[in-house]
């Protein structure tokens, strides 16, 4: 793997390590960040430290027309009990997403220095939140980076049943409506699967992604 210099460049993502650590080092300016993601590396550490670079094989993506809708969230759905809105508090989303426990793991990835960089990024217009609302609260959400027609999805969050499901179910209705040709889910997981991500090789990753015109 390459230790990283002053520039932004990245080795090719192919490069990566049997893991799929492509490089390590560098910093978190948010060109640099936005340039990972356009070559198919991601940031994934934790501490500002010791920052790693990703492009791990396979990778996970969902097209949003394929997110499943099951009877009984089509259900839940219809009850309306969320309300929606996209950009409107990102930091409060990244706050939330960086704090928020999950099943096997202690502490985050959504470092300081991370968050820092996606608000900036957030106001530079390339990361985007939807936040999902119930009685004037925020109690799910996401936040991710826009590359034009790709959506590379960092984090979801939720503090009532459904939240975060709702969050991206909306989110990929307004992909399709936009035309977007998937969101990246980097890492493969059952939940993501259960939902409609599908796992691909890395080579096909890239082939998708470098189809595009950034």
């Amino acid at each position: 793997m390459q230790q990283l210099g002053h520039d932004y460049k990245f080795p090719s993502p192919t490069s990566a390590t049997k893991e799929g650590v492509v490089a390590i080092g560098g910093d978190l300016n948010p060109l640099r960040i936005l340039e990972a993601y356009k070559n198919g590396i991601f940031p994934w550490f934790n501490d500002d430290e010791n920052l790693m670079w990703w492009s791990p094989d396979p990778r996970m993506i969902l097209l949003p027309e394929n997110f499943k809708v099951s009877k009984s969230f089509k259900s839940f759905l219809k009850k309306k009990e969320y309300q929606i809105s996209y950009n409107q508090n990102f930091e409060e989303v990244i706050e939330s997403c960086s704090n928020i426990k999950r099943v096997g793991q202690t502490g985050t990835w959504i470092t300081n220095g991370l968050k820092q960089s996606f608000n900036e990024l957030h106001e530079m217009g390339y990361a985007h939140s939807v936040e999902v609302w119930y009685q004037n609260i925020i109690v799910g959400g996401l936040y991710g980076l826009d590359l034009g027609n790709i959506f590379c999805g960092e984090s979801m969050f939720s503090i009532k049943p459904n939240a975060s499901k709702v969050a991206l179910y909306f989110l990929c209705q307004e992909l399709k409506q936009n035309n977007y040709d998937f969101i990246d889910c980097q890492l493969p997981s059952q939940h993501l699967s259960s939902l409609g991500a599908e796992e691909i090789s890395r080579d096909n990753f890239l082939k998708k992604l470098f189809n595009q015109n950034f």
